[in-house]
């Protein structure tokens, strides 16, 4: 099984953890974050990864070539130029999920315990184009479902925006949790180039296609985006 690991970003908010560290390998509880969701891949099953890099690239790879890539194949997607969010960033990296089956997305900021083999049979049993891990919880931004679990809509509570993509008579609101199970057959539908978010088309082709939202409340989840959060969850382990 491939996956597909979002480490590229900066971590401005991780500052000043961040300022000389890649924030991939910002430890939590001693241990980079990195080698956490590596670690995490491998146990469900995954045994090829690659890794989007941008900011202090060099330093992810020395890592990875220091731990010899955790005994799996790993291949860098690196963004030298400039970063591709999420969108970009999946459709650079295209050309490794050539064996037509089901992969994993990641991002490398987010520590769960959610099972992503039972996510993987979700989506094979609803014969989805991408499965999108979700859950009741906070936030300034959610995903749209109908009762049918189908993406239908978006909407950012900050600045009232709201869009509806599928016509239900009934929609639920549920926050992204930053994991994606994603058919390959997607890539045959992104034709935007460079720089753009993977939302954007996820939700042009929801309209149409199985785009399906596999909640997750019973699980713990973290995002570690800010040094805030990352107390927030070392806390946590260190309380159980």
């Amino acid at each position: 099984m491939k996956a597909m690991i979002f480490a590229a970003g900066k971590g401005t908010r991780l500052k000043p953890l961040t300022d000389n560290t890649p924030k991939a390998l910002v430890k939590v509880n001693g241990t980079p974050m990195l080698e956490i969701i590596i670690k995490k891949l491998i146990k469900s099953g995954v045994n090829e990864i690659i890794i989007n890099v941008h900011y202090l690239a060099d330093q992810i790879i020395d890592f990875l070539k220091l731990n010899n890539n955790f005994g799996v194949r790993i291949e860098i997607s690196h963004e030298k130029e400039e970063l591709l969010d999420t969108g970009g960033g999946l459709k650079k990296a295209s050309w490794f999920f050539d064996d037509n089956e089901p992969f994993i997305l990641h991002n490398v900021d987010v520590i769960s315990n959610i099972n992503l083999k039972g996510m993987i049979d979700f989506h094979n049993k609803n014969k989805a184009l991408a499965t999108l891990a979700v859950r009741k919880r906070t936030s300034s931004r959610y995903f749209i479902f109908n009762d049918k679990q189908e993406l239908s809509g978006w909407e950012n509570k900050k600045t009232s925006e709201r869009i509806i993509s599928r016509s239900s008579e009934e929609y639920t609101s549920l926050a992204f949790s930053g994991i994606h199970v994603i058919s390959p057959a997607l890539f045959n539908y992104i034709k935007r180039e460079g720089k753009f978010p993977i939302v954007q088309t996820y939700l042009e082709l929801s309209k149409n296609s199985p785009i399906i939202g596999y909640q997750h409340d019973e699980n713990y989840w973290f995002d570690i985006g800010s040094s805030e959060k990352l107390d927030v969850v070392e806390k946590y382990f260190n309380s159980i």
